[in-house]
This record gives structure tokens, C-alpha cells and sequence, in this order.
């Protein structure tokens, strides 16, 4: 797969400097280049490498197109460049190119046009797979699932009963969606499983990483809005929801009932309380812990970063100390006072 420059340029929405019939046929960071790829700078700390690279085109924004010895595509956003490239030169297969012998698929499956089915995958009584739907190998789809067009599903993904996916949708390997949410009530020291009997709606344009689990909802539904991306190894419990292009990374965690607002970002090792709202833009950094409601957007962090070992136990020593230590200062603060007076 190749394209011209003039040919991208026209597909990314950029200016060509140089020779418009270079033909390109990779894409590779400015250090690891070769001819016949096109690289992107999107952070000025790289600035030098553009007059040693070898790659044949290189995506910059207009202010360091001088510094190309080589073809140039001038643009404002050159990450946002680099990103519709790749999606030119994307050789990523589908998760099956036919329906397979193997599959199971009950008698009154809805089968769309272009729907390929994998080997041994499973799909059960009421299921509609819209058009274009891509199922991988060994994956299950439960009772009257529906799967919107042109979704894909890789392998050993389970969906559950009445789960629902919206098109352009991707659900990456080793999935969970719609397993019974953790509701249990507590009877004299033993636990009585309550049935949950909600779904998971899975909106338009949602990716969801690998070995990620969405719970279903116990009396209404968990819902994960249009454009949301998921990492991998996210666990959203029972009736959570999850604003508009809100992006989460990988091995956070959302309690039940909780409501994320659109547009957050929210980032390795999180964990979210449940029973709260975030509000819209709000940013967690690495390790936070959310205990209560976020009602106006901003950067949130806690926790403490990584420090020497020894460094580490002095200060937790110290922290242990905090309750006799604010004793003693209060004590002193009255006895200040005492004496001012």
C-alpha cells in the first residue's frame, strides 16, 4: 500500500512543500526513518532531527517547515497528521473475513450485509448484527445482543444477554461486557445475590481495550456515551455512566452508580468512588483516588510519587507522628494565646 504526498496532503488536509509525487508507502518516528516513509514532528524537543532524518516526507507545522531537508506536509496539528497517516497505511486485518464454518449461530440470528463471523465463535437466539459487523475467533454473543454497523469485535470477547454496541464501535480481546454487576445484600453476616437486571449500551465510536470488563446494571443501565475510549483492564462497575469522549487509561477503576462527565481524561491507576458525578473536563493524573463529587472541571491529583526507599520510611514515620504532632501544636497555640492575652 502506497500513496503520493500530493494524495495525502489532500486527505489530511495539508500544504505540500516539495516534490508531490513522492511516493510514500510507511510511516516511522524522524530517528528510525528510512526513504519512502514519512515521519511528523509534534514536539520541538525532536526539532534537530529534522536535518539528519532520512525519511522522503516529514509533517511539521509551518513554523519548522524551513528546517526540512526533505518533502514537507504543512500543517497545524502535525499529531493529529501523523494519526490520519496511519490510519492511510493501517494493515490491521479484520477479526474474520467470512462467516465460518465452525461459528454457532442460532436460526434467528439477524445477519447484516458484510458480516464475517470467526472461527468457533458463538452467537445465541435474537442477536442482530447489523451491517459490516466483524466478529473474532471464539467470541460469544448473548441473547438478543445487538451489534451496530461496521463494529468490530475481536477474539474471545463475551458479550452478554441484551447487551447493545453502536456502530463503529471496537471491543478488543478478552472483553467482558454485561457480567452481573457486585450487587449483594448482607443478611446476618452471609451475602444474598441480587440479580441485576439492567444492560450495558455501548453508544456510537467507542473503543474499549483489551480485558476490560463493563458491568451491567442492576435495576437501570450502565452507559458508555458516543466516543468514549477505553484502555485496557478498566473495570466499570453497575450503572455507571460515561460522558462524551471521555478517555480513560488503563487499569482504572469506577465504583457503581457513579456519573462521568464528557470530555474528562483520566489516567493510569485511577479509582473512582461510586455514587458521584464528575463534572464535564475534569483530569485525573496517575494514581488518584476520588472519594467525592468533582463539580467543577480542572487537573485533580493525590497520592504521593515515587521517592528513595529510605527517604520513603522516614517520612511515613513521620506521618504516624501527625496526630500527637497537631495535639501538641494545639496545645502550644493555647498556651500562646494565653500569654498574648
Amino acid at each position: 500500500m502506497s500513496y503520493i504526498l500530493a494524495d495525502i496532503a489532500k486527505k489530511i488536509g495539508a500544504v505540500v512543500k516539495g516534490d508531490g509525487q513522492c511516493e510514500i508507502s510507511g510511516i516511522a518516528t524522524l530517528a528510525d526513518a528510512r526513504s519512502g516513509q514519512i515521519a511528523f514532528l509534534a514536539n520541538n524537543k525532536y526539532s534537530a532531527q529534522l536535518a539528519s532524518t532520512k525519511a522522503s516526507a516529514i509533517i511539521v507545522t509551518q513554523s519548522e517547515a524551513d528546517k526540512c531537508q526533505s518533502n514537507a506536509l504543512i500543517m497545524d496539528n502535525p499529531y493529529m497528521g501523523y494519526a490520519l497517516v496511519a490510519q492511510l497505511l493501517d494493515t490491521t486485518p479484520k477479526p474474520a473475513n467470512q462467516i465460518h464454518a465452525s461459528a454457532v449461530i442460532a436460526d434467528d440470528v439477524i445477519i447484516g450485509k458484510g458480516v464475517t463471523i470467526g472461527a468457533n465463535a458463538v452467537i445465541e437466539a435474537g442477536v442482530n448484527l447489523a451491517d459490516g459487523v466483524s466478529i473474532g475467533a471464539g467470541s460469544f454473543i448473548g441473547i438478543a445482543a445487538q451489534i451496530g454497523a461496521n463494529a468490530t469485535i475481536w477474539s474471545n470477547v463475551s458479550i452478554y444477554h441484551g447487551v447493545i454496541i453502536g456502530e463503529q464501535s471496537s471491543v478488543h480481546a478478552n472483553t467482558v461486557i454485561g457480567a452481573d454487576g457486585f450487587g449483594y445484600a448482607n443478611n446476618k453476616g452471609s451475602w444474598v445475590k441480587i440479580p441485576q437486571l439492567g444492560t450495558v449500551i455501548i453508544e456510537d465510536n467507542v473503543e474499549i481495550g483489551a480485558s476490560t470488563t463493563i458491568d451491567r446494571g442492576a435495576l437501570g443501565n450502565t452507559i458508555i456515551k458516543s466516543g468514549v475510549i477505553l484502555d485496557n483492564q478498566i473495570q466499570i462497575a453497575h450503572n455507571v455512566i460515561i460522558g462524551e469522549n471521555t478517555a480513560i487509561a488503563a487499569c482504572s477503576v469506577i465504583a457503581g452508580s457513579t456519573e462521568i462527565g464528557k470530555n474528562c481524561v483520566i489516567a493510569g491507576l485511577v479509582g473512582i468512588n461510586g455514587h458521584i458525578k464528575i463534572a464535564d473536563g475534569c483530569v485525573f493524573t496517575g494514581m488518584t483516588m476520588v472519594t467525592k463529587a468533582i463539580t467543577s472541571p480542572g487537573v485533580y491529583s493525590s497520592g504521593m510519587p515515587c521517592q528513595p526507599n529510605k527517604e520513603w520510611h522516614k517520612n511515613n514515620a513521620r506521618v504516624r507522628k501527625l496526630e500527637s504532632l497537631t495535639k501538641r501544636l494545639s496545645t502550644l497555640e493555647k498556651e500562646l494565646a494565653t500569654l498574648k492575652s
